[in-house]
């Protein structure tokens, strides 16, 4: 059995509500009491390109976009791009990566700038949201879905976008297992961070996450869209109107970061997400988990640099890592592991790579 390394069990966390500096949002997770990293099984490829969110797609591979680079075999120069998106085939410890739209070889060139960190299968089709490139003001400026019906071979954009006024930037999509199988209903769920503050790297300060679903088959129609807008005993209430939308995740005090991630764990039957807090690009990891996709959500990790808890603090993976993600194909064997794929390099080398790391939840 390789070696964990256990980051915090809860009378640890627990502890850290003493210090106002480390308040998570939510209670310790009931469900999850501890989280660890076996630093042994880290690896690291794609130097130059960030991002990485994966979906496990109908064809048994994970597919996933990436930002600023050449993708699998290239560096931050040779084969970059602004947006590409790449195969990977096999397993987390054994696997291929193909770079099917853009990026050194790249079967397709790529077509479109911006960047992306949602992508779903659905019914053998791929959709990838896409937000306009950087600084942050350009990212926050719109949301756009494209579908891909080859195999990210090529995409066609949706005639709508959400935009600044919508309050909708820089959205994800809840995974689940293979083309979607597992999913709770007939609905994707996506995820949707606040905008407030526009500098570059920056924590949105209130922190503030909202929650669209859309029937599985009518992704590509902006009229089947509908918006959390809060509770009724217990139960979720969704409305048309974008107006009308009501948080499903809060960090008031310390913000959320400006990516995150949401995946249906099957082992521990939670949804987790993923996302960092008070300063961008410090390893200032939260993971958090429901039992539903609009909570109530607890806390699992709350990582803080100013206490030296930081993600990957110490270790050959320096503190500036970020957007954290779990494909859903590299589960298990255990009913609690996962594998972590992460963006970070180098202590200001290599600033931007593919990382994967084995985690379990205790």
């Amino acid at each position: 059995m390789r070696p964990y390394t256990l980051i915090p069990l809860l009378p640890g966390l627990a502890a850290w509500l003493a210090a106002e500096s480390l308040t998570p949002p939510y209670p310790p997770s009931p469900v999850i009491r501890g989280v660890s990293f076996d630093w042994k099984t880290h690896h690291r490829a794609a130097p130059g390109s960030d991002n990485w969110q994966l979906t496990w797609a109908a064809d048994g591979s994970l597919y996933g976009a990436w930002g600023d680079g050449g993708g699998f075999g290239g560096s931050n120069s040779d084969g970059r791009v602004s947006l590409g998106v790449a195969r990977i085939e096999g397993n987390w410890d054994h696997y291929r990566a193909v770079n099917v739209w853009g990026g050194r070889n790249g079967l397709r060139p790529a077509t479109v700038d911006g960047k992306s960190w949602g992508m779903i299968s659905v019914r053998g089709v791929l959709y990838m949201w896409v937000v306009p490139g950087s600084p942050l003001k350009r990212l926050q400026s719109e949301a756009r879905l494209y579908r891909s019906t080859d195999q990210a071979l090529s995409w066609q954009p949706a005639a709508w976008a959400f935009t600044r006024g919508d309050a909708l930037a820089v959205p994800t999509i809840c995974q689940f297992g293979r083309d979607y199988a597992g999913a709770r209903d007939r609905y994707v769920y996506h995820y949707f961070i606040h905008p407030r503050d526009e500098t570059s790297d920056s924590i949105q300060v209130p922190g503030a996450v909202y929650l669209a679903r859309s029937p599985s088959s009518r992704l590509m129609d902006r009229r089947a869209y509908e918006f959390f807008s809060g509770l009724n005993g217990g139960r979720p209430l969704w409305t048309s109107a974008v107006s009308r939308k009501q948080p499903v995740f809060e960090d008031r005090a310390n913000g959320v970061g400006w990516v995150l991630s949401v995946a249906w764990h099957a082992g521990v039957r939670r949804y987790i997400l993923m996302t960092d807090h008070k300063r961008s690009n410090r390893g200032n990891l939260g993971i958090f988990d429901a039992p539903e996709p609009w909570g109530p959500w607890t806390t699992a990790l709350y990582l803080d640099e100013a206490q030296g808890t930081n993600f990957a603090a110490n270790r050959e993976e320096p503190d500036n890592t970020f957007f954290w993600n779990m494909p859903t194909k590299w589960q298990g064997p255990g009913p609690r592991d996962f594998t972590l794929v992460f963006t970070g390099s180098g202590r200001g080398q290599n600033y931007d790579s593919f990382n994967l790391l084995r985690g379990r939840f205790h």
